[in-house]
Parts: structure tokens; C-alpha cells; sequence
């Protein structure tokens, strides 16, 4: 172990080392743990600063006024300082999974049984910021410069344990740009079916933060497919792979070759807009048929949002969240008629909320299989004219309005509305005075 300082410049740094100082005052072993320190050794920006110490929760509790007992019974306590929360763990030592998620018990221990109980070698580091000085029991250092994601021990156990380790080993790998050792690999592909007895919850949370946050998250896809992870969790995706497009317009390869160029391509933290465009072909291989000469997939887009949405639920989307992605899978092929489309139709469309990641989607297919950006381009100029007024401004007449003109109450009345908010969105009358006497004109006919 060497002095190794660290760039620690963060907001939340004060406080994650007046608590390592309070309990090394108090004759206690105190260091910063798992992926802060890896992040640190790698010159990047850590999110959080776990504290490890041996001292027991109730003693974490009597030093600082205001934290919290959250996991108690596996020694973890969460304590304000500087304005910030941390959570501050006892070592530990875990007995027997039982439910390939928590530990059975656990029983407190000391820095090195502690760091063997960890998942990977590059997250099992600890780093004392008084002394400046990387406390490595696992040869993690070492992986972090090698770019390894490695298992802590024997793999199979590792994921024996913890199932969703699996899962988490991708996203490290695809976050950090790192590649997985040969032994850790080995044992995801003999281990990949236990992944499916995992929360959706958990298995949602760890796809969410891979799309979003990998270097590339095509490859990511094709890293969960070579390690058996992706037939397991979506069967729907693996699918893709193999099924042919017409050429002319797919030059690029088949449906599942496709999707990952485009999520490659794609540059968002919008984990709904990263669904969109992993789904937006999901109804592919369901309808494909071979037909006049070529490859054909008729109301694809239909199928895939109901497709969708079945994957979304079984993944525990909110309601709000699978209505969004569903409806862009479902609406992604409507740009295709966009230059002849009416003017009030054209303003609904930019006026959505889902608009900017629709044009997104829209711009990542057509980049990543045919490369024509008219439509494209024909929107966004359409959106820049209507730069100077609402697109979507407020209605002029409402059903009260339609009803004073004689149109009775009903189901009729909802359709004369649209009709005089598709003339007002058209440009066809000038005022709300012109649109209704359009209204009573037509009303009559």
C-alpha cells in the first residue's frame, strides 16, 4: 500500500472526510469504499462516498446526530454532513445467499474479509484521504489499468450469490469501456438463466442506466448477447438478429444490425427515448414476409408498439413511461408522410411533447440504414417557421361555444371541435369571430 493522492475536488468531499476523520479521532479504521474510489484512481468525477469502518452501526449512530439506520441488520447507516448524506457501512463478512440476492446473515469483520465479499476487483478498493493511500486487497489497481472487469474470488460463486452481478458486470464493462476477463465471462454464459429469477425492478434499473450511460450502447446490446444475458431478459430483441431487410433501403444488414447502429449512434441521458429506438423494430420479425420480390413488414409499427408494451410491463414501467415509448414505437414510421401531410396535422405533430425524441428516433434510423434526411430536414424548418407563434396555441371555441350554435350535446360536439381547431391550426380563418361563422356556415350544410 502506497500514498496515492487522488483528485477529489467535489462538493461532496467535505463531508466524506469530516466523517472518515470523526471515526479515525474515535481509535476507528475509516476509509472511502467501492466505486468512488475506483472512479477517483480513473480521473473521473464520483457520483457518491461510501464511508467502510469497523465500527458497528450503534456506534455510527451515537457519533452522528441525524443518521439513519437503513440497513441495520447488514451494518449500513446513512449520516448528514455538509449538507449530504453518506452512507457509512461496518465490514462485514455475509453468510450463505439463500435467495441468489442478500445474504442469509452477516457478521461484522474487518477491511480485507470485507473486500473479498465484493463483486468485482475494481469496485473492492478502499482509499484512506488523510493518509492519502489505496488500500488494495484484490489486486483491483492492477485490473483498473489493465481495463478488466474481474470477480472478486471464484466467479460462479460471485454470481451464485447475487444473480444480478451478472447484469451489473456488463454495465461496468460498457460504462467504463472496460472488457470482461475470460473467467468472469465463462461463468455469466453458464450462469446467464439465473438472471430471470431477479426482480423486474432491479433488471429494469440496470438496463435503464446501461443505455443511457454506456460508451456505446450497441455494443452493449451485442455484450449482453454474447454473454446469454439478452436472450434471457429480452427474447424480443435477440430475435431481431438474422431477420433480413430489402437492401435498398437497409444496406447496413438485418433488423437486430440496425438497432444497435442506431444505438450506438445515439447520444442521450432520456432513457424513454433509448427504449424507443431499442424497440422501434421490434415488430419486425413477427410480420416478416417475403413478398413481390423482397422483404416486407406490414404494420410493423403497430405490432411493435403492442410488442412493447408488453416488455415494458413485464419490466415494471410506470404507466407513464410505457404510454410514451410505446406511442413513439408505434408513430416512428408517420415521418414518412410528413410533406403531405395538412398544415393542422403537421402542428400537432411538432407540438407534442414526445416531438423533439420522435425527431430523434426519426433521425437515428434514417442515419443508420438509408441516410436520407429529407423529412427530417423538411421538420425542422417546419418547427422554425413556427418559431414566432404557439404551435399548438389555445382552441378559439370551445363546446359551449358549438353547442350555443345549435349542435346538440354529444359525441358530435367533440367532432365539431376538432373540426374548428384543425381550421384554426390551418390558417383558414383569421379570428375567432371568421371561425364561427365558418362553424355555423358548415354546421348548416
Amino acid at each position: 500500500m502506497t500514498a496515492v493522492p487522488l483528485n477529489v475536488a467535489h462538493v461532496a468531499v467535505p463531508g466524506a472526510i469530516k466523517i472518515v476523520r470523526t471515526l479515525k479521532a474515535m481509535g476507528f479504521i475509516a476509509y472511502w469504499a467501492g466505486g468512488c474510489v475506483r472512479d477517483l484512481i480513473m480521473g473521473r468525477s464520483a457520483k457518491d462516498y461510501d464511508i467502510a469502518t469497523n465500527a458497528v452501526p450503534d456506534k455510527v449512530m451515537e457519533l452522528f446526530p441525524g443518521a439513519v439506520a437503513v440497513g441495520k441488520s447488514f451494518g449500513v447507516v446513512r449520516v448528514p454532513v455538509c449538507g449530504n448524506w453518506y452512507e457509512v457501512a461496518t465490514f462485514r463478512k455475509d453468510a450463505e445467499y439463500m435467495d441468489g440476492r442478500h445474504p442469509s446473515s452477516i457478521t461484522f469483520s474487518d477491511p480485507e474479509t470485507d473486500a473479498h465479499r465484493r463483486d468485482f476487483t475494481v469496485n473492492a478498493l478502499f482509499y484512506d484521504p488523510l493518509e492519502q493511500q489505496v488500500i488494495d486487497y484484490v489486486d483491483g489497481r492492477s485490473d483498473i489499468a489493465r481495463g478488466v472487469i474481474r470477480a472478486v474470488g471464484v466467479p460462479a460463486d460471485r454470481f451464485r450469490e447475487d444473480h444480478l452481478r451478472m447484469l451489473r458486470a456488463a454495465r461496468f464493462a460498457a460504462t467504463l469501456g472496460f472488457t470482461i476477463e475470460p473467467a468472469t465471462e465463462n461463468a455469466i454464459r453458464g450462469s446467464a438463466v439465473w438472471i430471470t429469477l431477479i426482480s423486474a425492478e432491479r433488471i429494469r434499473e440496470e438496463l435503464n442506466r446501461l443505455l443511457v450511460e454506456a460508451k456505446q450502447a450497441g455494443d452493449a446490446i451485442i455484450l449482453l448477447r454474447d454473454l446469454g444475458l439478452l436472450q434471457m431478459i429480452l427474447p424480443e430483441v435477440a430475435v431481431m438478429e438474422g431477420v433480413e431487410q430489402p437492401p435498398e433501403y437497409h444496406p447496413e444488414g438485418d433488423v437486430f444490425q440496425h438497432t444497435i447502429i442506431m444505438l450506438n449512434e445515439m447520444k442521450t441521458d432520456d432513457y424513454r427515448l433509448a427504449w424507443a429506438v431499442l424497440l422501434h423494430d421490434v415488430g419486425k420479425p413477427p410480420t416478416a414476409q417475403f413478398k413481390e420480390g423482397r422483404w416486407r413488414f406490414e404494420c410493423h409499427a403497430k405490432v411493435g408498439a403492442d410488442a412493447a408494451r408488453v416488455i415494458l410491463e413485464r419490466l415494471k414501467f410506470s404507466c407513464d413511461d410505457r404510454d410514451v415509448i410505446s406511442f413513439m414505437v408505434g408513430n416512428h414510421m408517420r415521418f414518412i408522410d410528413v410533406k403531405s401531410m395538412r398544415r393542422a396535422t403537421l402542428r400537432r405533430l411538432v407540438g407534442a411533447p414526445t416531438f423533439l425524441s420522435e425527431m430523434e428516433l426519426h433521425r437515428l434510423d434514417c442515419a443508420s440504414s438509408h441516410g436520407d434526411l429529407v423529412n427530417h430536414e423538411y421538420l425542422l424548418e417546419f418547427r422554425r417557421q413556427m418559431d414566432s407563434e404557439p404551435v399548438l396555441p389555445e382552441p378559439w371555441v370551445n363546446g359551449r361555444d358549438i353547442i350555443a350554435l345549435g349542435i346538440p350535446e354529444g359525441p358530435e360536439v367533440g367532432v365539431w371541435r376538432k373540426k374548428a381547431y384543425d381550421a384554426q391550426l390551418e390558417g383558414t380563418v383569421a379570428d375567432r369571430e371568421a371561425l364561427l361563422e365558418w362553424l355555423r356556415e358548415a354546421s348548416r350544410q
